[in-house]
Parts: structure tokens; C-alpha cells; sequence
């Protein structure tokens, strides 16, 4: 059975239909086993909630050729992603594709251990992009469990205290570009750490900061919980932080949606994960919150209309102007949509 095939067994009627949302997490790639791509994302944006405008999220997607190391031109790879974004987010501009204004915003990828010789590279990398580019993502993610894969940017533990990766983070707040931070949630007290060094620059948590549910935090699920709850608390007075609510139902995290007949319907979603949406809600307030959809990765479990379906149904307690703050107003003052 095809995974298309596999998630189109549950189908649910659209809540909400005409609720305004930003999407502001997603990636778009060509590789050999996997394709998402512009036609691939206007099938989820289109599957019947309003989503009016994206953000794209750097995931390694078209880095130009290798350069020569010893000319440095090796660091300037990632800037071919911007520029490949660039030309699907003005492909979507042209109005020929629908609703959906793809790619308003882009978080593209700089090696900040590069230091303050970051800076040619970012930029070059708004050089790609004027209108769209809004700041990078560098990829904390680090584990000593082989059964945990690092993030893809190969980070050394402890990267965010890193003397070097700080100089190069200087560098975000001189240019006014914000950062997007992946980890998991045993290295919430490092991007503390991080966050307060720099409260002028603006900071979006990914993915709840990676809770982990896989190799020894297997079938560890409350007491993962209760360790996120505590370390992500550190974080409350950080005004410069912002939270992802989403990206939680990677293989990572543990739930093993993948593995069922029959992927998880918004109830079941909401069930196993709302603790999680619920507390950061209350933690921070909505206005220092969105809603992501963290395609076509969480697309591993679940449909994308099933999983706003879950945001609705985690919201539905709210005001209008809260939900309309977790749905579309807070991604557009973060990105500056």
C-alpha cells in the first residue's frame, strides 16, 4: 500500500473551512525517494482548510554544487535553496496556483560556526531572496544515543554554547534576521541560555523544542512530559522567543502513528499530543504562539487536513482573537508577512 493511499483512509469533513491561517513551517525538496515540491504542497494547502500564506523552513533542499574548500565558496552552497524557493514562491505570487500565497516567507540555512565570517553568507542569502528571505535555521539537534539521528547540520554537542556559533549569532541581530531553533528537549536549558544572551533577536522554538520518544525515552512518554514541562519554563520570561505548536508527531517523538493500519484521526491526535499545545498556550500566550504543520514531515502519520483539523479542535475553547492569533496573526508579525 502506498503511503498516499495509507493516509487517505481517514478522511474527515473540514472544520472551519473558512478560518484564515498561515502555515509557517514547511519544507519543499527533490530527492531520489521523495518528492515535495510545489504541486506535491498545493495538494495539502488545498485539501480544504484556508491557507492563505506559508512559510518555508530550510531542510538541505538544492545547496549549489560544491565550490573549492579552499576558496570558501563551499559556505555559500546553502544560498541555492533560497534561490530555488525564491522561484517557487514567485511561481505562487503569479496567482496561477490558487489561494495559497507559497513561500511568503523563507528560513533558509548559514553555518553560524563560521563566526563573524558568517556574514557574507547571510548576505548573499538576502541578496536571493529581498522581498521574502527572513532569517536561517541551524540545527542544534544532538543526542549520544546511536538511536537518535542528529539534525542534518551535523552539530557538535552543545553546539548553542559554543563560543564561536554565539559569534556568528551576533551577527543575526546586526542584519535584523530572526532564527529558528531545532533541537530535542534535553538541550532546553542550553537554548535558555542562548535566548537570554540575545534578547534582541528574534527566536522561533521549532517543534516544541523536540520531545524525544524514541531509543531511551521509548514508551517514556509522561515522563518525557513532565522533563519538557519543566525545562521549557525557563523559557516564560524570554520575550524574545516565540513557539511553534506542531512537528510532534515525527518517528522522533515517538508515537508511532506510521506503524498503525490505520493512520490517527484529529481526536486521536489530539488525545496523545494536546498536553503539549495546551500547556504552551498557557505558558507564553497566544500571541508568542502559532500552529504548524511541519509538512511533508508529520505527513509521515498523518494527513495535513486531519492535522489542522486537530489545531481547530485544541482551540476551540478560545476566543476569535486568540485563535486568530494561533492560526494567521502571530506568524505574520513574526515573519513580518
Amino acid at each position: 500500500m502506498s503511503h498516499a493511499i495509507w493516509l487517505a483512509q481517514v478522511k474527515e469533513d473540514i472544520i472551519e473551512p473558512d478560518l484564515a491561517i498561515i502555515d509557517p513551517h514547511h519544507h519543499l525538496w527533490d530527492y531520489p525517494e521523495s518528492r515535495y515540491l510545489l504541486d506535491e504542497l498545493l495538494l495539502d494547502t488545498g485539501s480544504g482548510h484556508r491557507i492563505e500564506k506559508t512559510v518555508f523552513v530550510e531542510c538541505g533542499a538544492m545547496y549549489r554544487a560544491a565550490g573549492d574548500p579552499q576558496a570558501g565558496t563551499q559556505n555559500m552552497q546553502p544560498v541555492g535553496e533560497v534561490e530555488f524557493v525564491q522561484g517557487v514562491a514567485a511561481m505562487s505570487a503569479s496567482g496561477q496556483y490558487g489561494l495559497t500565497r507559497v513561500a511568503s516567507g523563507i528560513v533558509g540555512h548559514a553555518n553560524l560556526t563560521l563566526g563573524r565570517g558568517v556574514k557574507p553568507v547571510l548576505q548573499a542569502l538576502m541578496d536571493a531572496s529581498p522581498n521574502r528571505f527572513r532569517g536561517i535555521r541551524h540545527g542544534a539537534g544532538w543526542h549520544a544515543s546511536p538511536a537518535i539521528r542528529n539534525s542534518h547540520s551535523h552539530p557538535t554537542q552543545s553546539l548553542m554554547l559554543d563560543a564561536t556559533f554565539r559569534e556568528g549569532f551576533a551577527v543575526l541581530g546586526e542584519l535584523g534576521l530572526s532564527f529558528d531553533a531545532f533541537f530535542y528537549h534535553h538541550q532546553l536549558g542550553e537554548f535558555a541560555d542562548l535566548a537570554r544572551a540575545f534578547p534582541d533577536v528574534t527566536i522561533i522554538l521549532d517543534h516544541f523544542g523536540g520531545p524525544l520518544g524514541i531509543g531511551p525515552y521509548a514508551n517514556q512518554q509522561n515522563a518525557v512530559f513532565s522533563a519538557w514541562r519543566n525545562s521549557v519554563a525557563e523559557l516564560t520570561d524570554c520575550q524574545n522567543v516565540y513557539v511553534k505548536l506542531g512537528g510532534i508527531n515525527m518517528k522522533v517523538n515517538g508515537y508511532e502513528w506510521h506503524k498503525r493500519a490505520l493512520p490517527p484521526t484529529s481526536d486521536e491526535l489530539v488525545d496523545a499530543t494536546g498536553q503539549y499545545y495546551e500547556h504552551c498556550i498557557k505558558t507564553f500566550g497566544v500571541g508568542r504562539c502559532m500552529f504548524e504543520s511541519n509538512f511533508p514531515v508529520d505527513g509521515e502519520s498523518c494527513s495535513y487536513a486531519v492535522l489542522w483539523n486537530a489545531f481547530k479542535k485544541m482551540s476551540s475553547g478560545l476566543n476569535m482573537s486568540d485563535r486568530q492569533s494561533l492560526f494567521y496573526d502571530t506568524a505574520a508579525k513574526v515573519y513580518r508577512l
